[in-house]
C-alpha cells in the first residue's frame, strides 16, 4: 500500500481478506483503505463477491497470501486483471499446499541453487496462469526456509508493485 501512496495512478481502495486476525487489516485501517472480510462459503457463493467487487467498481485484484483457489466466476469476471505472486520459480515449487516456507523449504531440500518469484495472472488451478515477470535469487549454502524467506520477501516488495502498477496501466 506504501508503494502506491507516491503512484496515483494506481490506487489501493479495498482489501478482500478471509482472515479477521490478519495484520494487513491494521494497515489498511491506517491507510484509510476499505476492508470486506469474506468467509469461504461467501467467497464461493455463485456470485455475491463478483457482485460485490463490480459495484465498487474495482479494475484488478492482486493476491498477496490468499490461499483459496479463486472460484471461476471471478477468474471469468476479471480475466487478465486477477494477478498472484507466487514464491519460487514456477513451475517448480507450485500447486496446492505449496506456500511460505513449505516451498522454501522444498527448494533447498531439492538442492536448487537459484530461486524467486513469480507473478502471474491467475486462471481456475493454483500457480498455473500465465507469467507476468519472474526476478530470481540465489540459494546460499547453509540457507534455510527462513534466511531463504528473507530474500524472497525482499524480491517481493522491489518487484511486486511495480510489476501491478505496470499491469493495472494495460489495463
Amino acid at each position: 500500500m506504501q508503494y502506491f501512496e507516491f503512484h496515483p495512478d494506481a490506487q489501493v481502495t479495498l482489501l478482500v481478506c478471509n482472515n479477521p486476525d490478519a495484520g494487513v487489516l491494521d494497515i489498511a485501517h491506517e491507510n484509510g483503505v476499505e476492508v470486506l472480510l469474506v468467509d469461504r462459503e461467501q467467497f464461493y457463493d455463485h456470485r455475491s463477491v463478483s457482485e460485490e467487487l463490480k459495484v465498487r467498481g474495482i479494475d484488478m485484484l492482486v493476491l498477496a497470501g490468499f490461499l483459496w483457489l479463486i472460484p471461476p466466476v471471478l477468474v471469468k469476471d476479471f480475466a487478465t486483471r486477477i494477478v498472484n505472486i507466487h514464491p519460487s520459480l514456477l513451475p517448480k515449487f507450485g500447486g496446492k499446499g505449496m506456500y511460505g516456507k513449505h516451498v522454501h523449504k522444498a527448494v533447498i531440500d531439492a538442492g536448487e541453487t537459484e530461486s524467486g518469484i513469480t507473478i502471474h495472472f491467475v486462471n481456475e488451478h493454483f500457480d498455473e496462469g500465465s507469467h507476468i515477470a519472474q526476478f530470481s535469487c540465489p540459494v546460499l549454502p547453509g540457507d534455510t526456509p527462513e534466511t531463504l524467506a528473507g530474500r524472497i520477501m525482499q524480491l517481493e516488495h522491489n518487484h511486486y508493485p511495480k510489476v501491478v502498477e505496470t499491469v493495472l496501466a494495460q489495463i
